[in-house]
């Protein structure tokens, strides 16, 4: 008999774990599924028996899936996805039925919010979607019969037709300072397993961090979806109590912030620095940040707290097709505040991207032009996706002469250029891609930059060595299978 007091959450792979085992992309980054640790220990709270399994940290994890699952015979089992995971989770959710007849499957994260129904129609395996925020929905769905099913906020059912209905949102959103910590001990091999992008951190263990939800802004290739358009922080006294917990409990000594405006409540950023540095606590930090919310005052009490390096979103350096996608669109204003991070003693990295609708070989020349300008420590050059629940994924569908789309839901991971911009063609893309990513690492500047990591980041570069014959392949092939 199925117990419907537990449920076994999973970070689905993507693809075959075949090759999981070889893929390049899980020899520079792991980073934990927050998401799915948060709702463990959320339910840990209400006593309500749970596990994770991360396919993405365990690409062998279905033996664990298959175990747990005749074992403990779990009522529920939970998938957080991305568009790229989706259909992966579908799979393995079609098995766990198999292997456990009646088990009620139910899936999360940004891609099934941004679907509704449609992420529950024409997929038979798929019970439930919780829409939005997971913790005390999941939670209410697991504790209602039957009946009680359809007035449960926040969820995509079938109703007794087979149709899929959505119950409409929660009446009120969740106080994120009540929120336990996640549960990173239920993440198998936590800390070790997990890394932060190479060369992206000073010391070891590390751990990542996410302190808000959402975003106050709109810009058209994102989605917000799940915290819609509301912005959300926790206080700096919980922050700061989350990290001396990472440190004493996992001995971390680095933390990536993984919010999208960490520096956005300034009040809340200068408190935390000041808890920082007057207990010196001893652990180092990365944040991401918009321009608008950075000055020196801020970044000089940030270095002093243990501000390691501040990644900017600075998308593309051509100002038109910029001002077409982002609101605040200044290339001079970002260049001010690459130079006052620089100054305060921070690296910063760019966060840029390549393909958004409008791109041409004339504004990729600019965006690479403008880069090599900046004094940039690290760079992260992705392709551009439109995913479901951004301004850009509904424009694309409806005006299809913006380029063509290719909407394979497991290929849209950024590393595959998906959408194609109508002035383009994907391999010239393809070719503009690797040549703007070659040539900045070729630089000099860049290259001497690369070399001082031997003793600001060991780490990295034991793991780069570990791996350079892969990582060269892929810098050939652009391939991340091996």
């Amino acid at each position: 008999m199925l117990n419907r007091e537990k449920i076994l959450l999973v970070h689905p792979l993507g693809y075959r774990y075949e090759d999981g085992q070889v893929d390049i992309s899980r020899l520079a980054i792991v980073i934990p599924p927050l998401g799915l640790a948060g709702i463990a220990a959320y339910l840990d709270e209400r006593s309500v028996d749970n596990e994770i399994v991360d396919c993405y940290a365990r690409p062998d994890a279905f033996d664990r899936i298959r175990a747990y699952l005749e074992k403990e015979t779990p009522g529920f089992i939970g998938f957080s996805c991305t568009t790229s995971t989706f259909l992966n989770g579908v799979e393995i959710a079609s098995w766990a039925k198999r292997i456990l007849p009646g088990i009620r499957t139910v899936f999360g994260g940004a891609h099934v919010s941004a679907l509704k129904e449609d992420a529950v129609d024409g997929y038979e395996a798929v019970d439930y979607v919780v829409v939005g925020e997971g913790e005390e929905t999941l939670f209410n769905l697991m504790k209602a019969g039957d009946s009680e099913i359809p007035h449960v906020k926040g969820i995509v059912y079938r109703d007794e037709s087979g149709a899929a209905k959505f119950t409409g949102f929660p009446d009120k959103q969740l106080e994120l300072d009540d929120l336990p910590f996640p549960a990173y001990e239920k993440l198998a091999g936590f800390p070790e397993r997990y890394k932060l992008p190479i060369f992206n951190y000073p010391s070891v263990p590390n751990a990542s961090c996410i302190s808000s939800r959402g975003c106050p802004y709109s810009c058209t290739y994102c989605d917000r979806s799940v915290f819609r358009k509301s912005f959300r922080f926790n206080s700096a006294e919980y922050l700061f109590k989350h990290v001396t917990y990472l440190k004493e409990r996992f001995g971390i000594r680095h933390i990536n912030f993984y919010d999208d405006q960490f520096t956005f409540h300034r009040k809340r950023v200068v408190r935390f620095c000041e808890l920082m540095i007057r207990n010196r606590v001893g652990i180092t930090f990365n944040c991401a940040a918009r321009a608008e919310h950075l000055d020196a005052d801020l970044l000089e009490k940030m270095k002093k707290a243990g501000c390691w390096m501040i990644s900017l979103g600075i998308e593309t350096g051509d100002q038109e097709l910029l001002a077409r996608h982002r609101q605040n669109a200044d290339l001079e204003m970002l260049r001010q505040k690459v130079h006052l991070i620089k100054k305060a003693g921070i690296r910063v990295k760019g966060l840029l991207m390549i393909g958004l609708p409008g791109e041409t070989e004339k504004s990729i020349q600019n965006s690479r032009s403008y880069v090599f300008s900046l004094p940039l420590d690290d760079l992260n050059l992705a392709k551009f996706t439109p995913f479901p629940g951004s301004p850009v994924y509904g424009e694309i569908k409806e005006n299809p002469f913006s380029g063509s789309f290719d909407e394979k839901w497991e290929e849209m991971d950024c590393m595959t250029f998906s959408f194609v911009p109508k002035a383009m063609n994907k391999e010239r893309l393809e070719e503009l891609f690797t040549e703007f990513y070659k040539s900045h690492f070729m630089r000099p500047k860049v290259m001497a930059g690369y070399v001082s990591m031997i003793w600001k980041s060991p780490d990295s570069w034991a793991r780069f060595v570990r791996n350079l014959f892969s990582f060269l392949a892929f810098a050939k092939t652009n391939n991340r299978i091996r």
